[in-house]
């Protein structure tokens, strides 16, 4: 499997819709997980105020992280192949988990 980046922008108006999609996406993470595999997101704040994020996945391909947006209500066409990683720190603390 390769490393991929999934933008979704602005598609949440609040924590709570942002809270259910990341329960939905946990269930049919799942169901595929012989396709992909979440890895992590930062949820962002867009410039109008709605909730966007940036995610990691490890994915089969393309398709199958589209399937999985489509699947869990949060469409994923902004997606990129990782060239490469450098870690150079953790996240700070305190992270928010939602």
């Amino acid at each position: 499997m390769d490393l991929y980046i999934i933008r979704r922008h602005g598609i949440w108006s609040n924590e709570d819709e942002l809270a259910t999609t990341n329960d939905k996406s946990l269930q049919v993470g799942e169901e595929m997980k012989d396709r992909l595999r979440w890895i992590r997101s930062y949820a962002v704040t867009e410039e109008d105020g709605r909730i966007g994020s940036v995610c990691i996945y490890e994915a089969r391909d393309r398709d199958a992280i589209r399937e999985h947006g489509r699947r869990i209500d949060a469409p994923s066409e902004d997606i990129r192949l990782v060239s490469g990683t450098a870690v150079k720190r953790d996240d700070p603390e305190p992270v928010t988990i939602v």
